[in-house]
């Protein structure tokens, strides 16, 4: 049993910040994660994608592709491999800029599934659980999961501590700008588990957000 389930999708660049941080907190703790997943598509599959700036289906539609494939990394080579595949999805669409050029209207560039399943260390063909509509079983049911602790309303990532015991807790977010490292990371970790276990507790916010800082 892990001691949290991280839910995200690769596309999203908030849910990579926080999982940057909770690997580095991972790292300095030993605590164990089991990385599930949530589709941002399936979220917003009812929504008319003219509320949204242009770029957004399409990046929403590559995250889903990339999620297919992740359910077959996670059947083939377990939960280790989906750490390593989405570490390799993050680097290439976040930490290079990508995700910012594609919002910006930059197509997203081929060979972008293989690449990282070949930075992994992974089998290459399972690329073509991309194109396999099969696979969006998984997918809903894990966003299905996800939305069921939080409530309805919310996006990427979804943490859920201690799951499966008496004391799960689930959160959306923390949406944070840059990756905290170190004993910020630590102090923060814990900030958030006693706001998750704290009863009652449903919401703390503020709009104004520092630019983002995948570094």
């Amino acid at each position: 049993m892990s001691d949290l389930e991280f839910f995200f999708d690769p596309v999203c660049p908030f849910a990579w910040i926080t999982s940057r941080w909770v690997t580095e907190v991972q790292e300095l703790t030993g605590y164990s994660v089991r990385w599930r997943f949530i589709s941002l598509a399936v979220i917003n599959e009812h929504r008319d994608y003219s509320e949204f700036p242009a770029p957004y289906a399409t990046v929403h539609h590559l995250g889903h592709g990339l999620l297919r494939i992740a359910t077959a990394v996670d059947e083939t080579a377990g939960n280790d491999g989906v750490a390593a595949y989405y570490t390799a999805l993050g680097e290439r669409i976040h930490t290079s800029g990508l995700s910012r050029e594609v919002l910006g209207g930059a197509p997203v560039p081929d060979g972008l599934a293989l690449g990282a399943l070949t930075d992994a260390g992974l089998d290459a063909t399972l690329v073509d659980a991309a194109g396999d509509a099969a696979r969006d079983a998984r997918l809903r049911a894990d966003t299905t999961v996800a939305l069921e602790r939080t409530g309805p309303d919310v996006g990427t990532p979804i943490l859920t501590f201690e799951p499966g015991t008496d004391h799960e807790h689930s959160l959306f977010g923390p949406v944070i700008s840059r990756i905290p490292r170190g004993e910020a990371a630590v102090e923060l970790w814990d900030a958030v588990r006693t706001l998750a276990r704290t009863p009652g507790f449903a919401e703390l916010k503020r709009s104004l957000r520092d630019p983002i800082d995948f570094t």
